[in-house]
């Protein structure tokens, strides 16, 4: 048992930076890259398809989102953070698109995963016993949310999107954001529902933040090492 702890110690950051290295945040794959180049005029549809991948595959997204619902149980209340970071995130990456607000992508992406760590610790109580104070959850949620599109949004400039249909073409994309942040919010609802009911989770809910928290510093270490060496 000893031996089997020992090795899963060991190959637990690995597996972490080796997740982290695959999620560059914001990061859109080559084919969409190239296809976000090409095309011109308005394409609802595709853009629509691209949100929500973007969406569900971003695992800096999610990781955040777990975080913002982890200790939340009335549908209400998740209802409203999410809607927070939605907003924060949708305004931020519509009129950094639009108006060319681009900064350099390593230090949002950093930021962002700063966003994980955060969470992680509010969730594991730290400000608590550190400062003896509780920040508002919903301001920090809404300011991360401003990040995170921020984050996309610097992306998106770099591929110099077409003029023509853009404003369309930005809305689809974010209705797609929308759609796959509510299929992910889905999964992870059910998934927690089942975990709750575990005597054990709350426990296992202290390792888990540790764990989230680890990742979002291995996010955090990866923008911060690819700013210093680009």
């Amino acid at each position: 048992m000893t031996s089997r702890l020992t090795g899963w110690r060991v190959a637990l950051p690995i597996v972490l930076l080796a997740l982290a290295t695959q999620a560059a945040a914001h990061n859109v794959t080559e084919g969409d890259a190239g296809y976000i180049q090409e095309i011109w005029g308005v394409h609802l549809i595709p853009f629509l398809y691209l949100g929500a991948k973007h969406m569900v595959t971003g695992y800096d997204h999610i990781l955040f989102l777990l975080g913002v619902v982890f200790f939340l149980y009335k549908m209400k209340d998740v209802a409203i953070y999410v809607s927070l970071f939605a907003f924060g995130h949708s305004s931020t990456m519509l009129l950094g698109v639009w108006f060319g607000w681009g900064i350099n992508s390593y230090i949002v992406d950093a930021i962002i995963g700063l966003s994980v760590v955060y969470k992680a610790l509010d969730n594991l109580g730290a400000y608590q016993r550190w400062f003896g104070v509780q920040p508002n959850t919903k301001i920090a949620t809404l300011i991360f949310g401003f990040f995170h599109g921020t984050g996309l949004a610097t992306k998106i400039l770099q591929y110099e999107i077409a003029s023509d249909g853009l404003l369309p073409n930005l809305l689809a994309f974010n209705v797609g954001v929308e759609i796959g942040q509510i299929l992910a919010l889905a999964v992870i609802l059910i998934v927690m529902g089942y975990w709750r009911r575990s005597e054990r989770f709350m426990t296992q809910a202290y390792s888990f933040n540790v764990v989230m928290m680890s990742m979002g510093f291995i996010l955090m270490g990866y923008q911060i090492t690819g700013y210093f060496i680009a």
